[in-house]
């Protein structure tokens, strides 16, 4: 596996104060690799190919299997999401990952700079990682830029897991009206999450893999990636900008 392989180029939109160009974009390729010990699968996971064995083996030793000799992994090639998908992205599994979402049909659209001036107050909703600089957060700001719930985690999905609780908990789903912030990057399965919540944007403070832009335009989910300071870039999803069609 080539350091190309793990690459993948999209067209993007960027922004920076308040102008807007099209550029192509390099992002991670993120695809499901099946986990197995002596032939059974034990996790399908979203990885960046390469190192399959150490991915496997690491695995096995955390669950208390031997690692040595019996792990084994099963990439799965039976085509593709698209074209800017990697050659191992097994349809067959993203499709059973995906089958009980349906897009988000809310019509809300995202003012940019309400976004990004909702983003730069994160950091205030994140007090342990202030303390530690060792955890994820997650938040909800609706439309307006209000924030409705943030929590930290040292698990990216944990924490937007605890955020989407919360929000269900409450009885606000589908959250039509909010967009999820992340600290980190996205991948396939934060992407996933937001959708399940019916959630029409997602803004993070760092890059999408290629197949959470992939999904994100499926599912008609706004996703913006290094949303820091007065600039962003619009990933997928453009259609819920403001000013944009």
């Amino acid at each position: 596996m080539t350091e190309s392989e793990r690459v993948a180029s999209v067209l993007a939109l960027q922004l920076v104060n308040g102008v807007a160009r099209e550029r192509d974009e390099e992002v991670a390729v993120e695809a499901p690799f099946h986990i197995q010990l002596d032939g059974e699968t034990l996790a399908v996971t979203m990885r960046t190919p390469g190192h399959d064995d150490e991915l496997t083996a690491g695995f096995l030793l955390a669950e208390g299997h031997d690692p040595r000799g019996i792990a084994g992994g099963r990439v799965v090639k039976r085509g593709t999401l698209s074209s800017a998908a990697c050659g191992v992205c097994g349809r067959d599994d993203v499709e059973e990952l995906v089958a009980r979402l349906g897009p988000v049909t809310a019509p809300t659209q995202f003012d940019p700079r309400i976004v990004l001036d909702a983003m730069q107050t994160l950091p205030a909703h994140q007090p342990v990682f202030a303390r530690t600089g060792g955890l994820h957060a997650a938040a909800l700001f609706t439309a307006k830029g209000e924030l409705t719930v943030a929590r930290e985690d040292v698990g990216r999905h944990n924490a937007v897991d605890k955020v989407l609780g919360r929000a269900a908990l409450d009885g606000l789903l589908p959250l039509s009206e909010h967009f999820l912030a992340v600290s980190g990057r996205t991948s396939f399965e934060i992407v996933q999450k937001a959708v399940a919540a019916g959630v029409p944007a997602l803004v993070a403070i760092s890059a999408p893999s290629s197949l959470a832009v992939e999904l994100a335009e499926r599912f008609r989910v706004l996703l913006v990636g290094f949303a820091r300071g007065n600039g962003c870039t619009v990933y997928a999803g453009r259609f819920r900008l403001l000013g944009e069609t």
